[in-house]
Parts: C-alpha cells; structure tokens; sequence
C-alpha cells in the first residue's frame, strides 16, 4: 500500500515499500500547471527517493486528466536572466540519480512537463496522449533541455518540425518517434507502469545503476571513450555479488536473489 511521505504545493511523494517504487504525483489539475519553485523541490524529491532503500523504481505520473500543460508563463517575467539560464538543472535530475525513473504520460504533456519526462529513463504514453514543446508560440524556446533531448531521441529534422511550429503529436506518434518506450490506451497506464516496475525489480540494483550511468555518460562520449567507459563498468562488475548470483542462479536454474552489492 502507498503511504504519502510528503505533500507540496503542486505535487506530492508516495512510497509503496511492498513494490519498491516511490511516486513523485503531480497535484495541481485539471493542467498541473508547474510552478518555479515547484521544479526545485521536485527535484529534491527525486533525489531523497533515490536515498530511500525501500524504493528500486520512481514514477513521476499526475492526478487527473492530464499530465502537465507545462510551466507557469506569468512566473517566469519575474526571474532574472541569469536565474532562467540555469532552468536545466532541477530538470535533468531524473537522469541524474542512480534508480530507474518511469513517466507515465496521460493528456496534455507540454513544456516542462515534457522536459522533465524526457530526462526519465522511460516514458509510457496513453494513446490520447498530446505531447508539445509549444513555446515558439509565445516568442519563446524550451529552455530546460528539450529541444536537445528531443533531437537526439526522434532526429533532428523532425524536432525542427515539431518545435518550430509549436506542433502537437499524439502518444502513437511519440511511440513511432522512439520518444515513448510503450503507448496503452488510458485505463491501462497503471498497469502497465505497475508491470514495468515489477520488471525492473527482478534485475540486479548494481547493473541497473551502472548501465544507466553509461548509457547517460556515453551521449556527451566519442565512440571509443564510450566503449572504453562500457568496458571498465563491465571490468569493475565482474567482482561484484550480484554477478555471482547472476551467474549462480543461471546454473542452478533458480531465480536470483540479488542484493545491489
């Protein structure tokens, strides 16, 4: 059973330790409209979740209808240049910690709404989903990371076509994109992000984290620092228990039990 750890204006943490999974909920519908000061402390969210050894799994998901219309405008006239240019900080956190971090995407996902789901390691669509980068229709671009995120998932030219014109696509074009991992029709999203989670947890913690880290790592990487990056994570891996169980368990056909160690 969920237990709500903590409430904020905006959103609040739920912690189901049967399932090892911590939900960052947003609160604020029917659009959860994300305030300024809201990102920071989603982001201290993630972060206390992914210090929390009851969870393996974050959720990032929204009451009601809609996932996010994206942030509050008005606020943002009222931050200085030099704070605005450090908007991708509290964005980029989900692929910044350790644990696997799912969205799960119903309705509008606008903004950063969608920035934030695009820093997830995983992004489940409903079908009625509509996702948009729209601020070119307010003399404006995404300013937390999306439009780069975006151009290296689905391509350049069509993040051109998406962004320049402000355009909406629907959750079956982001899954033809490559954007979203899995696209349900809307009374499945939990169950499916339930089932993703289950998933995850029979995995070892440690090669988890470790492939997460290098998958991340290896975008910014030329090919061979990639490689080489791959192959000391796989060296250092080698001495660790849950590779011995990995292996031990294979032979003795058993499910393993790992201990992230």
């Amino acid at each position: 059973m969920a237990i709500v750890i903590k409430e904020f204006d905006g959103f609040r943490v739920e912690v189901n330790n049967e399932d090892n999974r911590g939900d960052i909920i947003l609160s604020r519908p029917p659009l959860n409209v994300i305030q300024y000061s809201q990102r920071i402390q989603m982001a201290e969210a993630m972060k206390d979740l992914d210090k929390n050894e009851n969870v393996r799994v974050i959720i990032l998901r929204a009451d009601g209808k809609n996932f996010s219309s994206g942030g509050n405008i008005e606020g943002f006239l009222k931050e200085t240049p030099e704070t605005l240019t450090m908007l991708a900080q509290n964005v980029m956190t989900p692929e910044k910690i350790r644990k696997p971090v799912i969205a799960a995407i119903q309705g509008y996902c606008f903004g950063v709404g969608l920035e934030f789901s695009l820093a997830c390691d995983f992004r489940i669509v409903t079908k009625c989903a509509q996702l948009s980068l729209p601020e070119m229709k307010i003399g404006m671009i995404p300013g937390s990371g999306g439009s780069v995120r975006l151009a290296r998932m689905i391509g350049l030219s069509r993040v051109k076509d998406m962004i320049m014109r402000g355009k909406r696509i629907s959750g079956e074009e982001s899954y033809n994109y490559g954007l979203a991992s899995e696209v349900v029709e809307i009374n499945e999203l939990e169950s499916a992000t339930s089932n993703l989670v289950k998933e995850l947890c029979l995995v070892s913690p440690l090669a988890q984290r470790a492939i997460k880290t290098v998958l991340n790592a290896s975008q910014d990487a030329p090919l061979h620092v990639a490689i080489e990056l791959e192959g000391e994570t796989y060296g250092r891996l080698r001495s660790s228990s849950d590779f011995k169980e990995g292996v031990q368990s294979f032979v003795e056909k058993r499910k393993p039990v790992y201990t992230g160690k």
